[in-house]
């Protein structure tokens, strides 16, 4: 019989401190903050759409500073031809 009540409460000190173990006192600030699954699919969308047009104004930029370069370049075979 003591036997028992012994390993009794063995098992529910046991059990009692994996379920401590298992659950952080206080949560997180970003857990209790976590968005919706629909909200972040929305950020998701949200992001590809940046990155589009992130990418798109990249390539609107290389292409003004490769006009900038051979009008330049243009320029000054031009104004060479000139002076001779």
């Amino acid at each position: 019989m003591a036997c028992d009540e012994a390993q009794a409460g063995k098992r529910e000190s046991t059990a009692g401190r994996r379920r401590q173990r298992a659950r952080p006192r206080g949560l997180p600030k970003w857990y209790s903050e976590r968005s919706s699954p629909s909200q972040t699919k929305q950020d998701r969308r949200r992001i590809k759409e940046l990155e589009r047009d992130l990418q798109r104004k990249n390539m609107a930029l290389a292409e003004t500073t490769a006009l900038l370069v051979l009008s330049k370049k243009l320029e000054a075979i031009f104004q060479k031809g000139e002076d001779e």
